[in-house]
């Protein structure tokens, strides 16, 4: 009895988290939640503490796995290039009205494996096509958003398939417990403690004034420019309106821009991708100018190829991220095959579109002139995890001194 009751205060703990701290519901602000079946009885505490909060309107979009399954396997080829003009406006609906957008995940990492590639991908573009409008927003931080997640029992499975069934899913919510410092006596003060020590390694980042990167590890020997305006960003964001937010719960990043032609050498995979529904593992990428040039994987390299030929753009990178070695997610010892919380125990890149907010003025850049300063345009932004305990990173600065950034996988500065 006594355990069932920490366990319920602890997902009290975390919906509160999610409202208060992830998308910071504001007083009469609407939230949109999108969730997979199974976790009703989250949301519910979710949608309550969001009410509490202050909100206006909780609107839960709910969608099933299995369903999903059965579309890709059986609706006809042209569906895929399709997306809902209704399903699009309502995404819009959130960004006129300033709303929030909290999406809560409990996903299968397997449920696409097998499904054709062209179905999962040309979806991935018409959506992406469709929604252009909100995910500028999100990019540009001009509505609150988060992520969280919740487990389910084909998730569990994944991730500890040595452990008898009954006790796999209560382990998952306590490793994703302690991730997000729901184990700490003050979840919500722990976190403005955790942000405020990320905020200051990035502006120590920041004032090195850095030209480029050199990643040296087992399989990688990469060098990445990075902009000339470039800033070291953390998971904490704030809209125009002022309201504070954390994009990603869990985060232990702090991230930055590249420049889009200024990526050469080869970088290997260090965790697998969970991806749609696929797993991808061991894969190698190739850069020349910024354009990924070969590609190889031990297992998904078609659905990689795939990914890498959705756009033009998503054959470069947008995203450059460091996580040290020694962090919480990696230090629990656990895959979780979901990017969340993978990304978040490796230095780790991200193809596709950049994020504006990592360069000096980006959010009032126009697409012409993100264009001209070397930012990345896509409709996917998908993250991989590259780093490990024996990976270096030097800095090189614009005045020529070389730094070193990380040592064996940590930091050296």
């Amino acid at each position: 009895m006594t355990l069932h009751k920490d366990f319920e205060d602890k997902v009290k703990k975390y919906a509160e988290l999610a409202i208060k701290v992830g998308v910071n519901v504001q007083a009469d602000q609407p939230l949109w939640i999108s969730a997979p079946l199974g976790t009703e009885d989250f949301v519910r505490i979710v949608v309550k503490e969001a009410y509490l909060a202050g909100a206006r309107n909780v609107h839960v979009q709910w969608y099933d796995e299995e369903i999903m399954r059965t579309h890709y396997e059986l609706a006809p080829e042209d569906v895929f290039y399709e997306y809902p003009s209704w399903l699009a406006t309502a995404h819009e609906w959130v960004v006129d009205v300033k709303g929030a957008f909290l999406q809560i995940e409990a996903n299968d990492p397997d449920l696409l494996k097998g499904i054709e590639p062209d179905r999962i991908l040309n979806y991935e573009k018409a959506s992406g096509d469709a929604l252009d409008r909100f995910y500028e927003a999100i990019e540009k931080d001009e509505i609150s958003w988060s992520i969280v997640a919740i487990p389910s029992e084909k998730w569990a499975d994944k991730v500890f398939p040595e452990l008898p069934q009954p006790d796999r899913v209560p382990r998952l919510w306590e490793r994703i417990f302690t991730s997000v410092r729901i184990d700490q006596p003050d979840p919500i003060s722990a976190w403005k403690t955790h942000i405020q020590t990320l905020s200051d390694k990035a502006a120590q980042l920041n004032s090195l004034c850095l030209r480029s990167l050199h990643y040296s590890d087992r399989g990688t020997d990469l060098s990445i420019e990075l902009h000339e305006d470039h800033i070291w960003l953390t998971g904490a964001s704030k809209t125009p309106l002022g309201t504070n937010f954390i994009a990603n719960m869990p985060t232990e990043e702090v991230y930055t821009v590249p420049v889009r032609t200024g990526v050469n050498g080869m970088v290997t995979s260090t965790k697998p991708l969970a991806y749609n529904g696929n797993v991808i593992e061991g894969f190698t990428l190739t850069f020349v100018d910024g354009k990924i040039t070969d590609v190889s994987a031990e297992e998904g390299e078609e659905i990689l190829k795939k990914l890498i030929d959705t756009d033009e753009g998503a054959a470069y990178l947008g995203e450059v991220a460091l996580v040290p070695h020694q962090s919480p997610i990696s230090n629990s010892g656990v895959l979780f095959f979901n990017t969340l919380f993978d990304e978040n125990a490796s230095n780790h890149l991200a193809i596709g579109s950049s994020y504006p907010t990592c360069i000096k003025d980006g959010n009032i850049l126009s697409d012409e002139e993100r264009e001209e300063k070397g930012l990345n345009e896509s409709v996917v932004h998908e993250d991989f995890m590259i780093g490990s305990e024996s990976m270096d990173i030097d800095g090189i600065c614009r005045d020529g001194r070389k730094i070193p950034i990380f040592r064996k996988g940590n930091w050296a500065i």
